[in-house]
């Protein structure tokens, strides 16, 4: 239904149309004349889900402050699980991963060659020379918040460290071009160029992913793009960014016996960092990391 331009604006704002998306919209509408790929309208955040969001992300955050000086040698990732479970609720939230299409835990847990989805486990047990990324979503009054960061246990060596620290470049580069009016296709450029630039590859086929009501919604978000390609950025879309850095081949496989556990095929070390955020008029707005 078309709005006119004195009705109330879509977004529950409470302000009429033409002071509030009336311009927005026209602008996205413009690119899709030109052909570009432009997000459906609910995929633009309402004020309201906004700050549902804020407060998902900050919770998120605080959980993986939490756990952080636990995550060390000695510990295993099944206490990690029970440490982000417990903090979770502790805060009011849910953990999101808990149950997620049959998934086992609260939280991922994934080391070493284990690319994402790693199940903690009583008998893993942290050792000199591991890293780990530490996954965690938590749910907040209908809202959810996503990010991991990646820890390196004891002395990991040059290269894995050096591993671990590219793809946080990796992450810092794709947020730096996350903007309004830019494409995702921009993200995921940089990522890649300062991954082969490293001597690294980008795992293709898992990516980020729109958030917000729901743990996975569009738009799908490629750590391997080309400029000005893929989905226009506007103000009000929130997705996550996870580059997974391989220091080997790209391909990955998947554990035939508890169907989550993603490792790379040659065996070799991988790399995880992980936001949320928020598209803004002025760039983006990191809301859990």
């Amino acid at each position: 239904m078309r709005i006119g331009r004195n009705d109330m604006c879509w977004c529950n704002s409470g302000k009429k149309y033409k002071s509030c998306h009336m311009e927005m919209d026209e602008r996205i509408a413009e690119y899709a004349r030109r052909g570009a790929m432009v997000p459906s309208r609910d995929m633009i955040k309402t004020p309201e889900q906004i700050e549902g969001m804020k407060k998902a992300g900050h919770i998120n955050s605080l959980v993986l402050d939490y756990v952080e000086p636990f995550v060390k040698a000695g510990v295993s990732t099944e206490e990690l699980n029970r440490l982000v479970e417990e903090e979770t609720r502790r805060l009011g939230g849910i953990p999101a991963c808990l149950n997620y299409h049959g998934y086992p835990k609260s939280v991922c847990t994934s080391i070493n060659e284990v690319v994402c989805h790693g199940i903690p486990d009583p008998n893993r047990i942290l050792m000199d020379g591991d890293i780990i990324n530490v996954d965690c979503t938590t749910i907040v009054d209908g809202f959810y918040g996503d990010a991991s960061r990646m820890y390196c246990i004891g002395d990991v060596g040059e290269e894995k460290e050096r591993l671990v620290k590219i793809t946080k470049e990796c992450l810092e580069l794709g947020l730096s071009e996350a903007k309004p009016w830019g494409f995702l296709g921009d993200i995921g450029y940089v990522i890649h160029q300062h991954a082969k630039k490293n001597g690294y590859t980008v795992v293709r086929n898992i990516g980020g992913h729109g958030i917000g009501t729901e743990f996975h919604e569009e738009p799908w978000v490629c750590h391997i793009g080309r400029r000005n390609t893929d989905m226009l950025l506007v103000p009000g879309m929130t997705f996550t960014i996870e580059p997974m850095i391989n220091m080997g081949k790209e391909g990955v496989t998947e554990d035939q016996f508890d169907g989550w556990t993603i490792r790379t095929e040659d065996g070799k070390p991988s790399a995880q960092w992980e936001y949320t955020i928020l598209i803004t008029e002025q760039g983006a707005e990191v809301l859990s990391r």
